[in-house]
């Protein structure tokens, strides 16, 4: 038998240590939030990506009465970069999560299906996606969407 540890570095930061360009994709995430739709859950996600050409995609959760129609913030705005810019890098991904009249305190953590598709988006440009989780009290950074999902599963898997 062999025994492996994974690692995985995540930085958390106060809102006044992030850059000018890591507030401002955030706070159209956290604007997102208000264009979801979830009246199932009531818990309100935001997305925007930032792609290698400077255009903000953003996305946000679409609940459905039929549970698994719906899609995840995180989804809807990688498929629309890939639809709309198929060409073009997302660089960045923030993330925002509002519940109860508020934004949650603590970062939001995206669902198994959207980490899959963020480490699918990374390695389909062969470059690492900056992912923000924000939270009021503090917001995570990770360098890498594969940060999030370190085993990951790609097209090579599928060649045996």
């Amino acid at each position: 038998m062999k025994e492996y540890n994974l690692t995985t570095k995540m930085r958390a930061y106060q809102w006044e240590e992030l850059s000018d360009e890591q507030r401002s994709l955030i706070e159209i995430a956290k604007e997102q939030t208000e264009r979801s739709y979830c009246p199932y859950s009531h818990y309100h996600v935001g997305a925007a990506a930032r792609l290698a050409n400077g255009v903000v995609i953003r996305g946000c959760n679409q609940e459905n009465a039929a549970y698994p129609s719906g899609l995840c913030a995180e989804r809807s705005a990688l498929f629309a970069a890939g639809a709309q810019y198929p060409d073009e890098a997302v660089e960045q991904l923030a993330i925002a999560c509002f519940t109860g009249g508020h934004f949650t305190k603590e970062p939001g953590s995206p669902c198994g299906a959207c980490r899959q598709v963020m480490t699918e988006t990374e390695h389909r440009y062969g470059g690492k996606m900056q992912v923000l989780l924000f939270g009021e009290n503090e917001t995570y950074v990770f360098d890498s969407a594969a940060d999030l999902l370190p085993l990951i599963f790609v097209s090579e898997n599928l060649k045996g």
